[in-house]
């Protein structure tokens, strides 16, 4: 992870316009010296949500949601710490200086590979418009009923036959090699010679959450062409293939907001599904779609996933692998059938937006689809099929990690089978998912360090809430001090935010960053921030963290005190005052004042 400068965040903190940031992303109105506008963080109807006419932070009336730029970053397109920083500085133009150490272990920067991604992005979208060779792919595109005002919104182009151009091209703008050729744009043959890593193939520019060009996906139109129809920008340090999601820059803000989204297979099944209206959509990138992508999604929010893959063997096979990544974390999924020999691009071609609307208020729930799907290729009446049938699917849904989800699907599933719910095992105890027993009979937990867990709650409380209700941050100050905290970087940031509060000093998480030396710290400060919390009820669970602390404390003190009693280290004497101490500590368990 990436670590700047403290003087490039601090410029950077002063050139941020905070409502020029929020207004890309919702609706703001002006009222007087400020702006308002419908909270983005809860739902209501009058505006709550305001940001003072040059104030670096925005506040909601409503729900008690407070922060900055990069809280709202982070908050409402569920950005990462580093990812927010790096999108205000390519907004607001401020170079990011790294520190020494990263700079020496790092090539190009994350920068410069951008600006060689658009300008690759810029020269394939002109090519494919206004040059000769272009020509046989716009009558391609056209053919498949991509009109002009398609082609320029999502700047679709190609690349050149003849690499060198391209290649030249980048050199008279002053892209050396080793950026075209971290970017992806450049590869090396076997024998050493440098080319474009794309040729004779349509492109579809893969862009980031602020809309930058990463990568690109691009298809042949002719078989002759050497590999695959479609072909991906390789691994860069922008573009990770297992996590990025094609169209994913167009349809986030939908997506964060509803909760739900259409998964599709192909760049122009998704693209024309977001250009229809349809701007929850998305697709994997080349490989098969995996839990990565799934991951990203979670982060999100999503609740709700449509899959709408091609209705061949192929698309249906997917569609039960993809469905179960998402039904094992808990995500409702539902299965939109698509007609024989038809994808959701050549759908919409031929029936319009209304239809496809139609074909998801139509569609199956993800276990109706695979009794019906793994049935096609048995005999129904045949016993012994059926059991096997059945077991197969059971089986898969016993690896889900919700037990009311496994125990409902269990119940479905002898509903759709026609067989007894005692005999898919239904009502028996279930496992939950952080256990597991192996074959030694040995148990396993998943590792989770409780003092971090206790010690980022008091955190997020502090700076999620702090300057909305001092009064808290003041219970807070009279109850804890930095020997409260065990872990180092929770002890920093609690030493340095109570300074901040005790001094006046501005509380935001800009601040915040610019006292954080390594990425270790720069995490933790990111896992406090991204957690939700719940506002309303954030004097409960402040108090309730704070006696947690107090507690745990006090346990370890009374165990320090047992411990040098049982040393055999100690006279009689000074044991009797030992157990004396021991005795009046537990008599006086923690209160908070």
């Amino acid at each position: 992870m990436a670590i700047y400068k403290k003087e490039s965040l601090e410029h950077l903190k002063q050139k941020i316009d905070l409502a020029e940031v929020v207004s890309s992303h919702i609706e703001l109105q002006r009222a007087g010296s400020a702006y308002k506008a419908l909270c983005p963080f809860h739902e209501e109807k009058t505006p709550s949500f305001m940001i003072n006419k040059g104030d670096s932070h925005y506040h909601c009336f409503g729900c008690g949601a407070h922060g900055d730029a990069i809280s709202f970053l982070m908050g409402h397109l569920k950005m990462g710490f580093i990812d927010a920083i790096e999108y205000l500085a390519e907004r607001f133009h401020v170079p990011l200086e790294l520190q020494e150490e990263d700079a020496r272990e790092k090539g190009p920067s994350k920068a410069a590979l951008r600006e060689s991604l658009e300008k690759a992005c810029h020269f394939f979208h002109f090519f494919l418009l206004y040059s000769e060779e272009g020509r046989d792919a716009l009558n391609y595109l056209y053919q498949r009923g991509i009109d002009l005002t398609f082609i320029k919104s999502f700047q679709i182009g190609y690349a050149p036959k003849n690499g060198e151009l391209f290649l030249k091209m980048m050199h008279a703008q002053g892209m050396s090699d080793e950026v075209l050729q971290v970017s992806g744009l450049e590869s090396m043959t076997s024998y050493g010679k440098r080319r474009s890593f794309f040729s004779e193939r349509i492109t579809f520019p893969i862009r980031d959450v602020s809309g930058n060009v990463i990568g690109f996906s691009a298809r042949k139109m002719k078989e002759e062409v050497f590999g695959g129809k479609y072909i991906n920008t390789p691994e860069t340090p922008l573009f990770k293939k297992s996590q990025i999601l094609f169209g994913l820059s167009y349809c986030r803000t939908r997506l964060t907001k509803e909760r739900k989204v259409i998964v599709v297979e192909g760049q122009i099944d998704a693209l024309r599904l977001i250009h229809l209206g349809f701007n929850y959509t998305v697709a994997g990138q080349g490989t098969a779609f995996g839990e990565g992508h799934v991951k990203e999604l979670l982060h999100l929010g999503v609740n709700k996933v449509y899959l709408a893959l091609d209705a061949d063997n192929a698309g249906q096979e997917a569609t039960s692998k993809i469905g179960h990544l998402f039904q094992k974390k808990g995500v409702e999924v539902f299965v939109i059938q698509m007609p024989p020999h038809a994808d959701p691009d050549t759908f919409l071609r031929e029936y319009g937006p209304e239809a496809f609307t139609r074909l998801i208020e139509e569609s199956k729930d993800y276990l109706t689809f695979l009794f019906s799907h793994l049935s096609k290729r048995i005999d129904l009446t045949s016993p012994s099929q059926k059991n096997a049938c059945v077991e197969e699917i059971g089986a898969r849904v016993r690896q889900w990690e919700h037990s009311v989800m496994i125990h409902e699907s269990l119940k479905k599933l002898a509903h759709l089978a026609d067989v007894p719910e005692k005999m898919l095992g239904v009502g028996q105890d279930i496992m939950p998912p952080e256990i597991y027993i192996k074959k030694s009979g040995r148990v396993t937990f998943m590792e989770v360090d409780p003092d971090r867990v206790l010690e980022t709650d008091l955190l997020r409380w502090l700076f999620l809430i702090g300057q909305t209700m001092p009064r808290l941050v003041e219970l807070v100050e009279k109850n804890l001090n930095e020997k409260a905290f065990k872990q180092e970087v929770c002890q920093k940031l609690f030493s340095f935010y109570m300074e901040a509060f005790k001094e006046k000093k501005p509380l935001d998480v800009f601040s915040m960053a610019i006292k954080l030396e390594s990425p270790a710290e720069q995490l933790i400060l990111q896992e406090i921030l991204q957690k939700k919390v719940h506002f309303q009820k954030a004097e409960v669970h402040l108090v309730d963290t704070i006696q947690k602390l107090l507690q745990r404390r006090w346990m370890e003190e009374a165990e320090c005190i047992r411990e040098k009693i049982e040393s055999g280290n100690c006279t009689d004497e000074e044991a009797l005052v030992l157990a004396k101490q021991f005795d009046e500590l537990k008599k006086t368990p923690p209160i908070i004042n």
